[in-house]
C-alpha cells in the first residue's frame, strides 16, 4: 500500500533537513533527523549508533568537511513499521576564488524510517560512497 501524500511530503522534508543541517555544521539538527536508537553506516566497517554517537560524528564532520549533499532520485516504500527510502547522492566541493564547483564523489542511501510522535526520522541509513569525500585542507 503506498504511503499516503502527506506522509511522502514531509519524508521529502526530512532528506532535506538531513543535507541542510550536516552542511551547514548543525550538529543537534542533523542528529535530531535520526530515532534516538538509530544506527548510520557513512561507510565500510563504520557505524554509529544513538544520538550522542550520532551527534559527536557531526560535530567532528563539521570541522572537517567542504561540501555539498545533492540527493536525487528518492524512492520511498511503504513498510512494516514505517518505510524504506533509497536515493543517489553527489557530494560537491563549492567553487574557490573563482573556481568552478567539483563533484568529488557519488554514492547512494539505504533507508530504514519510522514515523513517531515528532514525524518521521530515519531508523538506520547506509550510505555507499564513491570516491572522494570533500575536507577541509
Amino acid at each position: 500500500m503506498p504511503l499516503p501524500p502527506e506522509d511522502m511530503f514531509a519524508i521529502q522534508e526530512l532528506y532535506a533537513r538531513y543535507n541542510n543541517a550536516v552542511d551547514s555544521g548543525a550538529a543537534d539538527a542533523w542528529a535530531a533527523t535520526f530515532t534516538a536508537d538509530a544506527t548510520f553506516n557513512p561507510g565500510p566497517g563504520v557505524s554509529f549508533k544513538g544520538t550522542a554517537d550520532l551527534r559527536a560524528f557531526a560535530a567532528r564532520l563539521a570541522e572537517r568537511f567542504d561540501g555539498r549533499h545533492w540527493n536525487n532520485n528518492l524512492v520511498v516504500e511503504a513498510a512494516p513499521g514505517g518505510a524504506t527510502g533509497s536515493c543517489y547522492l553527489l557530494l560537491v566541493r563549492p567553487g574557490r576564488d573563482g573556481g568552478l564547483a567539483q563533484v568529488t564523489a557519488s554514492g547512494f542511501y539505504r533507508d530504514e524510517l519510522a514515523k513517531g510522535p515528532d514525524g518521521w526520522r530515519f531508523k538506520s541509513r547506509h550510505a555507499t560512497i564513491e570516491g572522494e569525500v570533500p575536507m577541509k585542507p
